[in-house]
């Protein structure tokens, strides 16, 4: 929930997030298709709330969760309902994007959410007072950082390795992304893509979505038992890209 990139190349596009949890996080399930009210949708799940931070649905949108919105905040006990069901929530209805607009999220944990939908990408943001949310370009990469982790100067700098790593990659594979999401960095674990802060907060997982015209591929990397896992799927319907 904590580094997330989205990368379009040709037509196709990836969607990439490495989870960054304390240790004493229970493991994660490992991904499954799930048959839920509006279509099968498959993600990982979360074992403590039964959540997620990463789903795609058949219909082609996805949605991935950052923890944080637009600053670090400090966390208060007894929220209405944990963000991975509030992600599950947005993803298991026709349009995620629309229903972030008008879902109350009143005494909901900050977030980010990046939702492709209906071959748009969106940024929303809850700060746990108001939402913010914006339309961007699905032609061009992107990466985020959470802000509860990471400071403006890591944002910055991570978004400068990003840019060159896209120079030297800029047809890259699902692989290739991967292997950024696994060794980008300068030896700071505290801050590395795949970071490691004392053994007590880490990247436990990484979660890719390669996204074509009538097929999905996810794959899988949970570092806590050293599994990679792999599931291809079809779109209920094939997405016209543009």
């Amino acid at each position: 929930m904590c580094t997330v990139t989205f990368i379009p190349v040709n037509n196709k596009f990836f969607i990439t997030s490495n989870r960054d949890e304390k240790s004493l996080r229970k493991q994660a399930i490992a991904p499954a298709l799930y048959k839920m009210k509006t279509g099968n949708i498959i993600f990982p799940k979360d074992a403590n709330a039964g959540g997620t931070w990463f789903a795609a649905h058949e219909n082609g949108n996805a949605v991935i969760f950052l923890n944080g919105a637009l600053k670090k905040h400090n966390s208060i006990p007894l929220y209405k309902k944990s963000r991975g069901l509030i992600l599950l929530d947005l993803i298991d209805s026709d349009n995620p994007y629309q229903k972030f607009l008008s879902e109350n999220f009143i005494n909901i944990e900050p977030f980010t959410a990046i939702i492709f939908c209906e071959q748009q990408l969106f940024e929303c943001r809850w700060d746990g007072k108001g939402k913010f949310y914006k339309h961007l370009e699905e032609n061009i990469p992107h990466i985020w950082s959470s802000v509860t982790l990471y400071d403006d100067a890591v944002i910055n700098k991570r978004e400068r390795w990003f840019a060159e790593w896209l120079q030297k990659n800029p047809l890259p594979t699902q692989e290739d992304i991967l292997s950024f999401h696994q060794f980008t960095g300068d030896g700071d674990k505290r801050n590395d893509l795949l970071m490691n802060r004392d053994g007590e907060t880490y990247t436990v997982s990484i979660t890719s979505l390669e996204s074509g015209a009538d097929t999905g591929v996810l794959k899988y990397l949970d570092f806590k038992d050293q599994q990679t896992h792999e599931m291809q799927f079809e779109f209920s319907k094939a997405i016209a890209y543009k």
